[in-house]
C-alpha cells in the first residue's frame, strides 16, 4: 500500500468519523428535551429498556454515546443492571439506522449538504437553525468521506496482494471477524468501520460473505467503548460492559456459522431487491447489519434475566453503596407528578438501605462477627445523607404549582423520610449492642436468642411488605404490616418480662441481660417506625393498588 493510498483511506475515514461526530452532537443538542423524556422511560421491564435504547440511539445516531450514557447512569445508581442490559440491546438495533442511511445513494448530495449546512450553522438567526445546520453539515461531510474512501480504494482492484487478502477474509470467518473487530477498536466507531466495509464492497474488492464477517467483527469491536467507559466505574458498570460484549460475541458466533453455510447470505439476498452486485452491496450490507442486531435482540429479549445472572457469576462481588441520591433530578421539578414519582423511587431505595442496615446489625449480633459492623456505619451515613437530600427535594416540589392530590402527598412523604432515617439510627444502636456483646464475650441464653429471632422475622416481613408496596411490585394489603406489629409488640412485652425475671433470679449475666433488653427495645422502636410508614402510605400516597388496606 503506497503512501498516497494510505493517506486517502485515512483522510476519507477521518472525514467520515468527523461527519458522524458533528451529526451526533447536533442531533443530541436538538433533541436534548426528548433525550430526558426517553431516559425517564427506563423501567424494570426489559422491553421498555430495549425501546428506550433504540429510540435514544436513533435520535443521537451513536450507539457509543448511548453506551457511555448508560454506563454513567449505572455508575451513578440511576439505572439497574437489568435495565441497562435492555438499553444496550436496544442501542444495537438503533445503530442499524446509520448503516441504512449510508446505504442510500445520496453521495452526490454531499457537497450541497456541506454548503447548506455550513451556511445554516454560521449564519442561522437562532440556535435551533444553527444546530440543524450542524446536523446537515455532518451528513455532508460523512458522505464526502464515504465517497473519498470509495474512490481511493478502486486502484486496489488491480493489486494481486490486496485481492488475495480480501478473498481470505471471505474464506476464513475468524480472520474476517478479527479484522472487523480490530478496525472498530482502532477507529472507535462501528458506523465508520461499516462505512469502510461498504466502500470496499462497492468497489468490488470484497464479496458479500467477507463483508458480513467484517460487519460481525464491527459489532464485537464496538463493545470496547463500554469497557473504556467503565474504567474507574463501579462493579455494575463493568457488568454492563461484559453483558454488551457477551451479547454481541454470542450473536456473532452463531451468525458466522449461518453465513458459512450460506443460509444467511441467501436470506439477505432474498429480502434485498435485485441480484448481489457491487452496485447493490451497500444495501445488502446494511440489511445484513440490521437483521443481525434485530434478530439477536429478539433472541436475547426473554433471557435478559439469565444474562444478568451470568455476568454476575462471571464478575462476582458486592456492589458499593451509593451515598448520593440517584433519582432526584432538579430539571424534573417543573413536572411535579414525575418529581413525586422520582422521590418515591429514592425513598424506596432509602428503605431498602435501612433494611440492609438492620439485617447487617442483627447478623453481627447473631454471628458475633465484627466485619459486618462496618457495613452498618456506611449504610447509616448514606441514610442520613438521603434523608437530608430527599427532604430538600420535597420542599422544592412543594414550592411549585401542585394539584390537591399532589399536595396531600407532601406531609406523608416527609414523615416517611424521617421514620426511615430513625430506623437507620436504631440499626446503629443495635450495631453498638452487638459490638458490646462481642467485645465483652457475653452469653445470651438460647430461649432469649429464639425470642429475638422471632421478633426479627416480624421486622423483616414488615420491611418486605412496605418495600413491595412502594415499588408497586405486587398488590398486597398493608393490613399485614399492622398485624405483624401487633405480634411484634406481644413478643417484645413477653421477652422483656421474662428477661427481667431472669435478672431478678440471677439466672443470667447482668450485662448480657441488659444488652438483650436494649436490643429488643430498639427492635420494637423499628417496628413502630415501620408502622408509621405504613400509616403514611395509607393516608397520603397514591399507588396502583385500589386500596392498600383492602
Amino acid at each position: 500500500m503506497n503512501l498516497q493510498l494510505f493517506c486517502g483511506i485515512l483522510g476519507g475515514l477521518g472525514l467520515f468519523i468527523f461527519g458522524m461526530r458533528l451529526l451526533s452532537d447536533g442531533l443530541q443538542s436538538v433533541a436534548s428535551t426528548r433525550l430526558r423524556k426517553i431516559i425517564i422511560l427506563f423501567t424494570n421491564k426489559p422491553m421498555l429498556g430495549i425501546i428506550s435504547g433504540c429510540l435514544l440511539t436513533a435520535i443521537i445516531q451513536s450507539s457509543s454515546a448511548t453506551t457511555v450514557l448508560t454506563i454513567g447512569f449505572v455508575n451513578s445508581g440511576m439505572m439497574l443492571l437489568k435495565q441497562a442490559i435492555g438499553v444496550i440491546i436496544g442501542a444495537n438495533i438503533g445503530t442499524t439506522i446509520t448503516a441504512q442511511i449510508i446505504a442510500f445513494k445520496i453521495t452526490k448530495l454531499a457537497l450541497p449538504a456541506i454548503g447548506i449546512g455550513c451556511a445554516m450553522h454560521l449564519f442561522g438567526r437562532n440556535k435551533r437553525t444553527q444546530l440543524w445546520g450542524k446536523v446537515i453539515l455532518g451528513f455532508g461531510i460523512l458522505f464526502l468521506g464515504l465517497t473519498t474512501m470509495s474512490s481511493v480504494l478502486k486502484p486496489l482492484k488491480n493489486s494481486a496482494v490486496a485481492k488475495n487478502f480480501f478473498i481470505n477474509l471471505g474464506q476464513h470467518p475468524l480472520l474476517g471477524i478479527l479484522t472487523g473487530t480490530l478496525v472498530t477498536f482502532i477507529v472507535q466507531s462501528s458506523s465508520a468501520s461499516i462505512g469502510l466495509v461498504i466502500a470496499l464492497a462497492s468497489t468490488g474488492l470484497i464479496d458479500i460473505q467477507a463483508a458480513i464477517y467484517l460487519v460481525l467483527g464491527d459489532n464485537i469491536g464496538t463493545t470496547i467503548t463500554a469497557w473504556l467507559a467503565s474504567i474507574g466505574a463501579n462493579l455494575t458498570a463493568r457488568r454492563v460492559a461484559l453483558a454488551h460484549s457477551m451479547f454481541n460475541l454470542i450473536g456473532a458466533t452463531y451468525f458466522a456459522f449461518l453465513t458459512s453455510t450460506g443460509f444467511f447470505i441467501h436470506f439477505v439476498d432474498w429480502i434485498t431487491p435485485g441480484p448481489i452486485t457491487p452496485g447493490t452491496m451497500a444495501r445488502n450490507i446494511a440489511n445484513a447489519h440490521s437483521i443481525f442486531n434485530i434478530f439477536n435482540a429478539l433472541l436475547f429479549m426473554p433471557f435478559t434475566g439469565l444474562l444478568e445472572k451470568l455476568v454476575k457469576f462471571i464478575l462476582p462481588g458486592k456492589e458499593e453503596i451509593i451515598a448520593e441520591p440517584c433519582y432526584l433530578e432538579k430539571h424534573l421539578l417543573d413536572n411535579p407528578e414525575i418529581a413525586l414519582s422520582q422521590t418515591k423511587k429514592e425513598m424506596h431505595r432509602m428503605l431498602v438501605l435501612s433494611k440492609n442496615a438492620v439485617d447487617s446489625a442483627m447478623d453481627s449480633f447473631f454471628k458475633k462477627d465484627r466485619k459486618l459492623l462496618k457495613e452498618v456505619s456506611k449504610l447509616e451515613d448514606t441514610i442520613d445523607n438521603l434523608q437530608s437530600e430527599i427532604t430538600l427535594y420535597i420542599v422544592d416540589i412543594s414550592k411549585g404549582s401542585l394539584t390537591h392530590e399532589q399536595s396531600e402527598q407532601i406531609p406523608g412523604l416527609l414523615h416517611t423520610v424521617n421514620d426511615i432515617e430513625r430506623i437507620g439510627d436504631h440499626a446503629e444502636n443495635i450495631m453498638r449492642i452487638a459490638e458490646r456483646v462481642i467485645d465483652k464475650k457475653m452469653t445470651i441464653h438460647d430461649k432469649g436468642i429464639e425470642r429475638i429471632k422471632k421478633i426479627n422475622n416480624d421486622i423483616t416481613e414488615m420491611f418486605d411488605i412496605l418495600i413491595m408496596i412502594i415499588a408497586e411490585e405486587k398488590t398486597i394489603s398493608i393490613k399485614n404490616v399492622f398485624k405483624l406489629e401487633t405480634n411484634l409488640n406481644e413478643r417484645y412485652k413477653l421477652t422483656g418480662k421474662e428477661q427481667i425475671k431472669h435478672l431478678q433470679q440471677g439466672k443470667d449475666q447482668v450485662l448480657a441481660g441488659i444488652a438483650l433488653l436494649d436490643l429488643i427495645n430498639n427492635m420494637e422502636k423499628i417496628g413502630d417506625h415501620l408502622t408509621n410508614i405504613a400509616q403514611s402510605l395509607n393516608k397520603g400516597f397514591r399507588y396502583k393498588q385500589q386500596s392498600l388496606i383492602s
